[in-house]
């Protein structure tokens, strides 16, 4: 079965004394995901704001992709699961 999809995803940055912070919303149409991650500079570096964002954004990447995987392995995890047995009644007899 083909089937095509697409998901949003946003990367917001600020940055203030030396320090960057990324924020990164995956939409995929049913759940909104946000991943974080922070990047500071040394001060014996060089301050070079594009390195921070890089940085910065790269984790945000990463703790959104630890949080997808585990929602996909725990949604693997839902489907594979065997039914749960039927549950019998004990009924005893009158008397």
């Amino acid at each position: 079965m083909a089937r095509t999809g697409e998901w949003g995803v946003r990367l917001y940055l600020f940055e203030e004394d030396g320090t960057t912070k990324a924020r990164m919303v995956l939409d995929t149409g049913t759940t909104s995901l946000t991943g974080h991650g922070t990047a500071q500079c040394s001060p014996e570096d060089p301050d070079v704001p594009e390195i921070g964002d890089e940085l910065a954004a790269s984790r945000a990447m990463s703790d959104l992709a630890a949080q997808l995987k585990r929602i996909a392995y725990g949604d693997l995890e839902g489907v594979r699961a065997p039914a749960a047995p039927a549950r019998t009644r004990r009924t005893e007899p009158a008397g």
